[in-house]
């Protein structure tokens, strides 16, 4: 008995045990069936309450929602990005940028089966606020700024200090501005998208050397003070008043290093005070190279007095802050600018060339006119490396200015015009300036071959459309002397002889035979005709002590001389 009863207290308590755990275990699994569940439940789904970029996407499948965005956002994804560099607008497009969303990304980590108490928690109670996940192509992000960079670019620009009139005016500095391409890069990548507002890029600026209160200081206590009334000039006896524009047209202003000089021009200065009072104008005289007794001959020059020019600038710029605004000047003596001494060096003193040409003395009213141009050509000196010009040395062709309407050629056809003749002289003066050497500017021959005239050594002359110009190329000035007399016309040059030239004609060639033509003008002038037309060539050399120039050829063809009837072709 006793040890029956010993046994029933032994397994009484284990029989009870085993029983707990069964359904103790039984209640696990379920627990955790259902907590598994749940886990998978709300891992198959976007969580309660989650936004990305303030769209609702709580509760969709992965799949939906990102539908949802690609819907929602991608609109925005492709809007213009506007941003600012130093208050300059500009645009960006996100794709040429390489700016995009990952909606995968974007959604990452929403879903999946996990087991975490405290992220089911989340997922079926929380709330979600994400953000777009960027796509950033640096390369060509790089490359869109760098062609941005140059469209926002300012350039730095030194400011200025000028006269309109004698109204000073200041031009005001320019801030230079640069993009930072690099520092860009980082702020676009992180603000691009759906920005609330323009995104500031940064620049780095570039001051001018000279700021705006430097050279408004400038203004205020050198400019204004310069124009604000007359300064007078006076040596005791004679006074001249320069006004403020004659001050303001002698000024002009050096900025550099944050600092502003205006300097006044002392040789206008003397001028503006010459032209206002005849008591300051130079009395020196300049030589004169003149023909007399059909020879040239200097008139010797003269010393004069004029306004000492040394020191006059700070003279007239301590008058314009003085309340008298007036200087004490001095006259000093001066010497023309072409001296006796000049005047000689320039060598005008042996015939270098003569030509002559035949003219029909029967045309009277023709000689009349090379009478007219020859007297307008006599005596005009042609200083080195000037160029003459014949349209301009003979003036204005019209009957006021003494040329008479004589015959001419238009168009291969004769008809009358003013100053009809003086192709002659134009050919005159080419000849001349092709024998001394000089450098052939323009001229054009003949249509139709005179044959008073060398072939191919000639020059027509119309005013406003043809001139005849040559270069004086040596050291020395040259002096034209014309005349008509003898039945010719003669020009000669007084000068140095600098060029030993020659002159070679090649045949006549490529003739053509005159044929007939009719002239429907109310002008018309019926002609004979008869003369051939033809080619020549014409080449010239030219040396020097000091240099041999290239052979240089000319060609011309000229027409032959039609028969011309009046009247239109039958």
């Amino acid at each position: 008995m006793h040890s029956e009863k010993v046994d029933r207290r032994q397994r009484g308590p284990k029989q009870k045990s085993r029983r707990g755990w069964i359904i103790g275990g039984s209640v696990a699994v379920v627990a955790c069936a259902l907590y598994g569940g749940a886990a998978a439940y709300a891992g198959s789904q976007m969580p309660a309450n989650t936004k990305v970029h303030g769209i609702d996407v709580g509760s969709l499948t992965p799949e939906a929602a990102n539908d949802v965005l690609r819907e929602k956002l991608a609109p925005l994804a492709s809007k213009k990005i506007s941003v600012l560099v130093n208050n300059k607008e500009a645009t960006l497009d996100p794709a040429s940028a390489g700016l995009s969303i990952d909606y995968d990304k974007t959604l990452n980590g929403l879903t999946g089966f996990d087991l975490n108490p405290v992220t089911i928690f989340e997922r079926f109670t929380g709330q979600q606020h994400r953000d777009p996940v960027s796509v950033i192509d640096e390369a060509k992000l790089l490359a869109s700024l760098d062609q941005l960079a140059p469209k926002v670019a300012v350039k730095t620009t030194e400011g200025k200090l000028a006269f309109d009139g004698s109204t000073p005016v200041l031009t005001k500095p320019i801030t230079g501005v640069s993009l930072n391409v690099e520092d860009a890069v980082n702020v676009v990548s992180t603000g691009w998208f759906d920005a609330p507002k323009a995104l500031e890029l940064p620049s780095t600026m570039q001051e001018p050397k000279t700021s705006l209160a430097t050279l408004e200081a400038a203004l205020q206590d050198q400019a204004k003070p310069l124009v604000s009334g007359p300064i007078k000039l006076t040596d005791g006896t004679t006074t001249a008043s320069l006004t403020p524009g004659q001050l303001a047209a002698t000024a002009s202003f050096k900025i550099s290093d944050n600092k502003v000089e205006m300097t006044l021009d002392t040789e206008k200065l003397v001028k503006a005070a010459s032209a206002d009072s005849s008591g300051f104008k130079s009395t020196a005289k300049e030589a004169k190279i003149v023909l007399s007794g059909g020879k040239p001959k200097i008139i010797p020059s003269q010393n004069g007095t004029v306004i000492e020019s040394k020191d006059l600038d700070k003279l007239v710029l301590a008058a314009s802050k003085d309340d008298a605004r007036s200087a004490k000047v001095t006259l000093t003596t001066t010497e023309p600018e072409l001296t006796t001494e000049k005047a000689k060096k320039l060598g005008v003193k042996n015939e270098i060339v003569h030509f002559s040409t035949p003219y029909p003395a029967s045309d009277t009213v023709r000689t009349k006119n090379l009478y007219a141009g020859t007297a307008r050509l006599n005596g005009v000196v042609v200083m080195p490396g000037e160029t003459f010009s014949l349209e301009k040395a003979l003036g204005a062709i019209t009957t006021a200015n003494g040329y008479y309407g004589s015959g001419v050629v238009v168009n291969g056809f004769a008809t009358e015009a003013v100053g009809g003749g003086l192709s002659q002289v134009s050919t005159q003066l080419y000849n001349v300036g092709f024998l001394a050497g000089y450098d052939d500017i323009t001229h054009k021959p003949h249509s139709r071959w005179f044959e008073r005239y060398p072939a191919g050594r000639e020059a027509t002359l119309w005013e406003g459309q043809v001139d005849m110009a040559w270069k004086n190329n040596t050291p020395y000035a040259v002096m034209i002397q014309a005349w008509v007399g003898g039945g010719e016309v003669h020009t000669r040059l007084w000068s140095t002889k600098y060029w030993t030239v020659g002159s070679d004609s090649s045949a006549k060639h490529n003739i053509t035979k005159p044929g007939v033509e009719y002239n429907p003008a109310e002008n018309c002038k019926p002609e004979s005709g008869g003369k051939q037309g033809f080619s020549i060539d014409v080449t010239r050399t030219r040396s020097s002590a000091k240099e041999t120039l290239p052979a240089e050829t000319k060609s011309w063809t000229y027409q032959p001389w039609n028969k011309v009837i009046c009247g239109t072709k039958p």
